[in-house]
Order: structure tokens, then C-alpha cells, then sequence
């Protein structure tokens, strides 16, 4: 089978770069970090229909460990009322978890462990679906951004200055060269959609 799927990954992320924690208070707090739950002080009645447009060729979900404790905890209880569409999709996917922990507890119907080989375990999703999804998963997604094992990148920015906490891309990411696949979507709360596609890399200039 050839591979053809597409790898996106999916944050949220104030002005300066933060996306650590943004849904909960208890959700991200390491390294001494404040703000865990800033999105939710902030609402964007637009975000709703933005999320539903982006997920609508999902058919697998690629998540931290942190980040799937959080969703396996959640989504199999919420597939009625408001949240029911994204519930009943996230629970009928396959969902694959990072972690090279033998041990580690999948108790969501349709995980699977990955993380043994990265890049090959990332090219056989590739064949095996057509999009997924890596949702949140901050840590994993810097281990992504410096393989530069990434089809596509949507970022909902939010504005809002923390000034602290992990930022989307770190020292360790991979260069590379972004195009924005679509205009700039803001709301009325000033959150800003920006969704890009990797075409190529950034070449290094030997010094010497």
C-alpha cells in the first residue's frame, strides 16, 4: 500500500507561541506553569464550527499519553447533545498513543501503543489512513515538528500574552518551509485559524 495519508496536527496557542495546557486547570501544570486552563477564559463562539469543518476527514487520532488520558476520560461519556458528533467520531476512530511504556493502560476501545519507531510507525499511519489527527500532545508534537514528521499544521491563535510556558515550536524543531493552504479565519473574539501545509526544508549554510 503506498503512502498517501496525511499527518495534522491540531493546537491551540496564544499570540506568544504558549500552548501548553490551554483546556483545564489541572491539565498541564509542569514546570511551575500558571495559566493551565486559558482558553476557557477566553470563549470563541466561532471555534465550535471551525473545529467540526477541520475533523471531518479524520479517521484516526495520534496522542500523547497526556493528552489521551485526558480524552479517554472524557469523549466515551459525551456523544449526545452539543459535543455528540466529535464524541461518536473519536470513539469509533482508531487511536494511537505515544509511549514507549510496555505497561502503559489503554483502556479506550480502538487504542494502540506506537512510539518504538517513530518514523517508521509514522509511514505505516500514512498508508493505513487518509487523516490523522494529532490533537493537543504538546510534547509529543515537538518530537514531530524536529522530525519534521508533519503533513500539515493548523494553529487556532488566540490574543492572549502569557509571556511563560511550553511553546509550539522549540529549538529542536526541524526548518522548514510553511504555505498557508487558505486565508486567515478570525472570529469575533479575535481567535485567528491559520492553517499551514510543509512543502519543503530549509537548507543549511555551512559556516566554514
Amino acid at each position: 500500500m503506498t503512502a498517501s495519508g496525511r499527518i495534522l496536527i491540531d493546537l491551540f496557542m496564544t499570540l506568544d507561541g504558549v500552548a501548553q495546557g490551554p483546556g483545564g486547570v489541572d491539565e498541564d501544570t509542569s514546570g511551575g506553569f500558571r495559566f493551565s486552563g486559558w482558553q476557557a477564559g477566553h470563549p470563541s463562539d466561532g471555534l465550535g464550527p471551525q473545529v467540526e469543518r477541520g475533523m471531518r476527514g479524520l479517521d484516526a487520532l495520534l496522542l500523547g499519553r497526556r493528552t489521551y488520558d485526558i480524552f479517554a476520560a472524557y469523549w466515551p461519556h459525551h456523544t449526545d447533545g452539543e459535543e455528540g458528533a466529535i464524541g461518536r467520531l473519536f470513539n469509533a476512530v482508531p487511536k494511537y498513543v505515544a509511549t514507549r511504556d510496555a505497561d502503559y493502560p489503554l483502556d479506550w476501545a480502538g487504542s494502540t501503543r506506537v512510539g518504538a519507531d517513530l518514523a517508521a510507525e509514522i509511514a505505516d499511519l500514512r498508508a493505513r489512513h487518509r487523516e490523522v489527527h494529532v490533537i493537543g500532545s504538546l510534547d509529543f508534537v515537538h518530537s514531530l515538528l524536529a522530525e519534521g514528521l508533519f503533513d500539515e499544521l493548523n494553529l487556532w491563535v488566540y490574543p492572549i500574552l502569557l509571556g511563560a510556558g511550553k511553546k509550539v515550536f522549540d529549538d529542536r524543531a526541524l526548518p522548514a518551509v510553511l504555505e498557508l493552504i487558505e486565508p486567515a479565519v478570525t472570529d469575533e473574539a479575535g481567535v485567528t485559524l491559520l492553517r499551514y501545509r510543509c512543502t519543503d526544508r530549509v537548507p543549511e549554510v555551512s559556516t566554514f
